[in-house]
């Protein structure tokens, strides 16, 4: 008779699955080069719907930091790095972030990608404290900061005028 384990191992293997797809993007983290930078690129569809509709940014953004802090926590430990590169679910959640409720422009989005991609490579206080947190915490909480100073910047260039004529 064939050994069918405790029964769970279908289970398993179908959380183990969908974690990674999430925690990855659907394989984008697993891009060789700059894989932030492209989970970045990949969410801009996603961050297009928050910069339409804040409520809709929120409940987006919202779920997805809960949602990316389970999934960041077990990737990171079935591969055995603290914060590995495969992971971008962080940068869906900053890159929502980054533009949330200001519009559906090209050159607003693109400033987004880009102020967001800054301050995430830059990392200024207290996004280097927040990495610190314990497991997907920590993952996901310094991309959440750079996505709001990313917001803010934005918000002063639009209120300038110097973007969404």
């Amino acid at each position: 008779m064939k050994n069918k384990g405790d029964g769970f191992s279908g289970v398993r293997r179908w959380k183990r699955a969908f974690f990674f797809v999430t925690a990855t993007l659907f394989g984008s983290g697993y891009f060789p080069l700059a894989s932030g930078t492209v989970g970045s690129f990949v969410s801009l569809p996603v961050g297009a719907l928050g910069a339409a509709n804040i409520v809709a940014g929120v409940i987006i953004a919202g779920g997805l930091f809960f949602l990316g802090v389970a999934a960041a926590e077990y990737v990171a430990r079935e591969v055995g790095e603290e914060d590995p590169s495969i992971i971008v679910i962080d940068e869906a959640v900053g890159m929502i972030l980054s533009v949330i409720g200001s519009g559906v422009q090209w050159e607003v989005l693109l400033a987004g990608f880009l102020l967001f991609r800054f301050f995430d490579v830059l990392k200024p206080f207290p996004c280097r404290r927040l990495e610190r947190l314990p497991g997907g915490w920590g993952i996901m909480a310094d991309d959440v900061m750079a996505g709001i100073y990313s917001r803010i910047v934005l918000g002063v260039l639009l209120s300038a005028g110097y973007l969404g004529g």
